[in-house]
């Protein structure tokens, strides 16, 4: 079942195509990540599915029915990139009262704080001004303001800015642990390792258009060049190497990168070290990082990617 539907999506500005006729799905308990190099229309895209802008075109389902910002936005947690923290205010103020707007009881609010508080040891900010924090610490301040009410749908735009390793492994934790109770996740970074760790299924939007989506591992598996790499225990000599059933792509210390010929099989290359007594430790095959992917999809659509 999905939890969320983008139809025909479409949002203009003058002359400028934000949002391009942009369709997919996202099923319940996915963490979804939502990709595209700067000014592709991931903004956009999600403050229409927080209800901030309207579409001009196509509508929104949520949780199987028309999506009404009114009622529906209390089921959304949303961390934008930009932190929207009150500086001036305490930050047990500043959860209290954020918690109160998405329609938490004065109990409710007071449990929650105890427990999210006590999980990521920062009890002893709560008398503490927000701008006294440094930026990772107001992260975790803002990431529990945004999970407090539980939200069916979890929006996360460059959640581990300003984090260290440690902090990014905790709230990494529970992003998984918010999708294994069922939560749905928009994951949204420009860092593609941390896509291809966390996200189950991506979208990928270019120019105001959707250039693919999908899960994860299928993805790559589209994307494959047909490589493998085989490391054998001693080099053999090059009329050893010769064979119309693959290419040597990459010779490395005891190793080789082969691409598979047009017509041959798997097992072929495997056939053609045994045959020639060239001992194998290992065979893997090489399939494509999201980065790899991205960069590829991304220039295809002609955006030049800087890394």
């Amino acid at each position: 079942m999905n939890l969320l539907d983008i139809q025909h999506l479409k949002k203009h500005y003058a002359t400028h195509k934000a949002v391009d006729d942009i369709s997919f799905s996202i099923p319940q308990g996915s963490i979804f990540g939502l990709l595209g190099p700067n000014g592709a229309g991931k903004t956009t895209l999600l403050r229409m599915i927080t209800g901030i802008f309207y579409p001009d075109e196509g509508q929104i389902l949520f949780d199987g029915r028309k999506f009404d910002p009114g009622n529906d936005i209390r089921h959304i947690g949303y961390m934008p990139e930009e932190r929207g923290l009150y500086k001036k205010m305490k930050v047990g103020e500043q959860v209290k009262y954020l918690g109160r707007l998405k329609g938490l009881s004065e109990k409710e609010v007071k449990e929650k704080i105890d427990y999210w508080f006590t999980k990521f040891e920062i009890t002893s900010w709560y008398n503490k001004k927000i701008e006294e924090l440094s930026k990772g610490m107001s992260q975790k301040v803002q990431f529990i303001s945004t999970i407090l009410h539980e939200p069916k749908l979890l929006i996360l735009d460059e959640p581990f800015s300003g984090l260290d390793p440690i902090n990014s492994k905790l709230i990494q934790d529970e992003i998984f642990e918010l999708s294994r109770k069922g939560t749905t996740i928009i994951f949204s970074t420009h860092r593609m390792e941390q896509v291809e760790e966390i996200c189950d299924h991506i979208v990928l939007v270019n120019k105001g258009k959707k250039v693919l989506d999908g899960p994860v591992k299928q993805i790559k598996q589209d994307f494959k060049k047909h490589e493998y790499k085989v490391g054998v225990g001693q080099m053999p000599n090059p009329a050893q190497m010769a064979t119309y059933h693959f290419t040597i792509v990459k010779q490395h210390d005891h190793a080789y990168t082969v691409k598979i010929n047009e017509d041959s099989k798997t097992n072929d290359i495997l056939s053609h070290f045994i045959r020639h007594d060239i001992p194998i430790t290992y065979f893997e095959e090489l399939l494509p990082t999201i980065n790899e992917v991205f960069i590829q999809q991304v220039s295809v659509t002609g955006e030049t990617v800087q890394q």
